[in-house]
């Protein structure tokens, strides 16, 4: 179990003004409020054969630690995955039940920056899981709103990240009439076209839109392949999270590591593990929309 302090300053107040030649008043200190995660070990195998060791490839002298290379890709997509989903954390009990740590989507608690849906809020050492809001379309407003309700608690979230389905139809909008947008800029230069930079002839043609500026921060859309959808009332939906990066962080009791297995046949066996947890070092630097649609479009509010 990893434990830290969630700070934040306090609001901007008037009551500031002292007398001349008075003593200061010793009691501004405050702690942060205690929060934690509990730890997650997991694990995945790799097993070779003595022949498929001993015989030619091609592109590669060993097919042992081939697969160890492409395994360690898989396995750290596996670990993103979890640290992005909703799932609550989970108590090691030593022997039934695995420990669990709490994903991003469990892990807001201020109902100004979560968007469509309720917390599942900390108590006694636990994340509980989220509810997600009504399947719906994500809308600008809720971006928009979001990313209000996080700089106002003092964060400056930099990335917009969803699945490759959400960013690309947030993508899609950003080039509809509906947008409402002074207008699509790009950071492309005549010189860099006369150049070739974007094309042989150069000449390109941009079908789409990386980045947001809201009145409160400029946003650059991020897909990711490693997060994953959830069922939200019959319904696959996903998460729209606005990060500041500066805020988040994965904890490691034990990095990634590659340990030998015992010997029991014409084969080696590897195994790949590690102990880790997830650090919302303070969530109001962030926001969530929840339960939103993949497959509908984007609307403007």
């Amino acid at each position: 179990y990893k434990s830290w302090t969630k700070d934040k300053l306090e609001a901007p107040q008037l009551a500031n003004a002292v007398v001349d030649g008075s003593d200061q008043d010793l009691d501004d200190t405050k702690t942060g409020a205690r929060v934690g995660n509990h730890h997650q070990e997991s694990t995945m195998g790799v097993k070779v054969s003595h022949r498929a060791r001993n015989v030619d490839t091609i592109g590669r002298a060993d097919e042992l630690v081939y697969q160890l290379m492409q395994r360690q890709k898989e396995f750290k997509k596996r670990m993103e995955a979890t640290i992005l989903y909703n799932q609550a954390c989970v108590v090691d009990d030593g022997n039934t039940t695995a420990g669990q740590t709490a994903g991003c989507g469990a892990m807001f608690e201020t109902a100004a920056n979560i968007i469509n849906g309720t917390a599942g809020g900390f108590s006694a050492g636990i994340y509980s899981a989220p509810t997600p809001g009504t399947a719906a379309a994500l809308s600008e407003v809720m971006i928009r709103d979001g990313s209000e309700a996080a700089y106002l608690a003092g964060g400056n979230p930099t990335l917009l990240m969803s699945t490759p389905k959400m960013i690309r139809k947030i993508s899609e909008y950003m080039f509809t009439s509906s947008a409402r947008i002074a207008a699509l800029q790009q950071s492309v230069s005549r010189n860099q076209v006369r150049d070739g930079e974007y094309g042989h002839q150069g000449v390109t043609a941009i079908g789409s839109v990386t980045m947001m500026v809201t009145d409160f921060h400029t946003l650059e859309f991020c897909p990711n392949r490693s997060q994953l959808v959830y069922d939200n009332g019959g319904t696959d939906c996903a998460n729209v999270y606005g990060f500041d990066p500066d805020y988040w962080a994965v904890s490691y009791l034990q990095g990634i590591e590659v340990d030998p297995l015992a010997k029991t046949g014409l084969s080696d066996k590897m195994m790949m593990s590690a102990d880790y947890t997830n650090v919302a070092k303070n969530e109001e630097s962030s926001f969530v929309v929840r339960g939103i649609d993949p497959t509908q479009a984007v609307v403007a509010g």
